[in-house]
């Protein structure tokens, strides 16, 4: 069960030891390191491969067997070299990685060359041939270590975004490593940001791009977050530095995207099943066509094509592409079976504020009690309400802040996670929150519940307020649905995802408003963070593959409860970035239906690689016992297989290129579904 491809639970299997062909990207990296860098193996194959050739030249010219089977002698040796010396340390570490077989071909054309040179089959290429093959597989080798060096490459290059130095307010240049929380940079028209901080003078547009993915520049006022290496393009700012290096949203994206490159996909840990028999299966295979055909040309051709670096390229590869296209949208996936397993989910489960809404609440209207003055009711609420970081709590701290009303201190705050906050402010006991949680402590709500309160307050989230167990009043709020979120709803119905759920602690008027017009599927109102679990878990129960989409903050342990939990608007945010398996830079409900699409997508190339590799390996194995291909000839093909893998892989990165941001013009022909109580 997809389900069960959760980072928990391939994690142990990603340490078990006898992987072969199905090593990670950066795993193989690392498999290659002991022969040298790339730049030093090119040389190596330069040098072998003149020699080789040098071989043929000196045939044609010179007319001298000896010299050329001499030179062709050496310069195989020398391409040989590397190749033995990575599969002896593979030998070592109990692994038949693909450098083994490669290794066995290579002797094996060795084998067979010295035996044509010693007249038994006449001289018919010789050492020359072993050259070829020698230079062919170590060229394969350097296509393999290149293809990860130049993944993890794209991956270091996030870094280079951030710029060596950084301008203080004083006016001083000083080196980016230098910087430390609470200085104070100055950034101008053309900067990149070096550090993440925020805005405390001035106002400006950033492009953002590397971070959330999103094409349209961010305004940026004072109190506004700012990101190191995104691009400011218009006013002078100046920045407080709050996190600099691999603190930085930036440094986290790049530790991320290298963590989700050393994961495994479902398909790699069945590979990692059967991996180990490859080799000894190849070898075999060999074996009984020389014992039936008596000819060694037929086992070396054998050996050659059936080195499998197409298939050790084929879920690497397209993982890698699927990484870079989601990473290029603002979608950081954790652990590529995430990715993988998106493409499966038949259930989403939203939450409601800052998820589907805006997050952006205003105080839209007040009912102050009989005998209590409306200034009275703001003042006493957003004392206590100052301290919490809600986004309903924001909202009545910012239009008393508006008003000028001036806060009180207040001791003995607390939070009630989903109901409330209460206090001591200035001596009396204030409670603010929903009307259950007044209620629980017996407060009479009767006097500020009229008979025209349900229509009155019929859209809006509803704070009640009291002060020393009298209900002084109630604040209204209004949200607004976030332009794309009908859009997405309706594209995800259409991507066959059966439950959009939408579980909010707010009032069932207001619930069922927002779920009718995104088109949800089904609404609990009322919920609390414990009731959100249950019916997470009740979709589980129920076989459906589920995401919760929510802030990562308040719905941390929600995330936690899906199949996969996607943080929506992560920039910027650890709790956000570490709470969920995969997590959006930029708050765009858009991306959801594109990272499904991507998931399919990612399945299929991986399966087009892989029989891709089936069949050219058993197609090859048929050619070479018939004789139909010489060593040299499955040599050539060799790397023919492993470049158009490769090359199909690479469609991925540019997967998803016409997506732009989400525009309003959409949201006209989504069609709402009825929604359940």
């Amino acid at each position: 069960m997809i389900g069960a491809t959760t980072e928990r639970a391939t994690e142990p299997r990603r340490q078990r030891k006898g992987k072969i062909m199905a090593d990670d990207v950066a795993d193989h990296a690392m498999t290659h390191e002991h022969v040298g860098s790339v730049q030093n193996r090119l040389i190596v194959a330069f040098v072998g491969g003149v020699l080789v050739l040098n071989g043929y030249l000196a045939d044609w010219i010179f007319h001298n067997p000896v010299i050329g089977a001499v030179s062709a002698l050496v310069g195989a040796v020398i391409l040989a070299v590397p190749i033995m010396r990575g599969a002896w340390l593979e030998i070592r570490k109990g692994r038949l990685h693909m450098t083994v077989l490669v290794a066995i071909a290579v002797l094996a054309a060795f084998a067979l060359a010295g035996y044509e040179e010693a007249g038994q089959h006449g001289v018919s290429g010789g050492y020359k041939v072993a050259g070829i093959v020698a230079f062919f597989m170590l060229l394969a080798t350097l296509v393999e270590q290149q293809t990860a060096a130049g993944a993890r490459e794209s991956v270091e290059k996030l870094m280079t975004l951030t710029p060596l130095t950084a301008v203080l307010a004083s006016g001083q240049t000083v080196p980016v490593s230098q910087i430390k929380p609470g200085d104070m940079l100055r950034i101008r028209p053309g900067d990149r940001i070096a550090a993440d901080g925020l805005i405390v003078s001035g106002e400006t547009t950033i492009n953002e791009a590397t971070i959330t993915g999103e094409s349209v520049p961010a305004d940026k006022a004072e109190g506004a977050e700012v990101f190191a290496g995104t691009h400011n393009l218009t006013g002078s700012v100046e920045v407080e530095v709050t996190r600099v290096g691999e603190q930085t949203t930036l440094g986290q994206v790049k530790k991320l995207i290298l963590e989700a490159e050393k994961t495994q996909t479902p398909f790699m840990q069945l590979i990692d099943q059967y991996s180990a028999w490859y080799t000894p299966l190849i070898l075999m295979v060999a074996l009984i066509i020389y014992v039936f055909t008596a000819d060694p040309t037929r086992s070396v051709t054998v050996l050659v094509i059936a080195c499998p670096c197409a298939f050790v390229l084929a879920t690497p590869t397209a993982m890698v592409a699927g990484l870079s296209a989601a990473a290029r949208l603002g979608i950081l996936i954790k652990n590529v079976a995430h990715l993988e397993a998106a493409g499966n989910i038949s259930a989403m489960v939203f939450d409601k504020t800052g998820t589907l809404t805006t997050g952006i609440l205003t105080v839209t209207s007040m009912s102050p009690a009989k005998d209590v003055d409306g200034v009275e009711l703001l003042e006493a609420a957003a004392s206590v309400e100052q301290h919490s970081r809600h986004p309903v709590a924001r909202a009545v701290a910012r239009v008393a802040r508006d008003a000028g009303l001036p806060l009180k201190n207040v001791k003995q705050f607390r939070e009630t996670p989903g109901k409330g906050v209460h206090g001591v402010v200035g001596g009396s006991e204030v409670i603010v929150g929903r009307a259950s949680f007044l209620e629980d402590r017996d407060i009479d709500l009767s006097g500020v519940r009229g008979k025209d309160h349900e229509e009155a307050t019929g859209g809006m989230s509803t704070l009640y307020v009291a002060k020393d167990g009298k209900c002084v009043g109630w604040i209204g709020l209004a949200d607004k649905s976030r332009p794309e979120a009908r859009q997405a709803t309706s594209d995800l119905l259409g991507l066959g995802v059966k439950r959009i759920s939408m579980l909010t602690g707010d009032r069932w008027s207001v619930a069922r408003k927002v779920a009718a017009e995104l088109g949800c599927t089904d609404v609990q109102g009322e919920c609390l963070p414990e009731q959100k679990l249950r019916l997470v878990e009740m979709l589980r129960d129920e076989g459906h593959m589920v995401a919760v989409v929510g802030d990562g903050v308040n719905d941390a342990p929600a995330l936690a409860a899906g199949h996969l939990g996607i943080a929506m608007g992560a920039a910027g945010s650890d709790v956000a970035i570490n709470s969920a398996s995969i997590a959006l830079m930029a708050d765009d409900l858009g991306r959801l239906p594109f990272m499904i699409r991507l998931s399919r997508q990612l399945r299929r190339v991986i399966i087009q690689n892989l029989i891709f590799a089936a069949v050219f390996v058993i197609g090859g194995l048929f050619l070479a016992s018939m004789h139909y291909i010489t060593p040299v000839t499955a040599a050539v093909l060799h790397n023919v297989g492993a470049f158009i893998v490769i090359f199909n892989s690479a469609r991925l990165v540019r997967f998803g290129e016409h997506l732009s941001p989400y525009a309003e013009k959409g949201a006209d022909k989504a069609k709402p579904v009825p929604v359940a109580a």
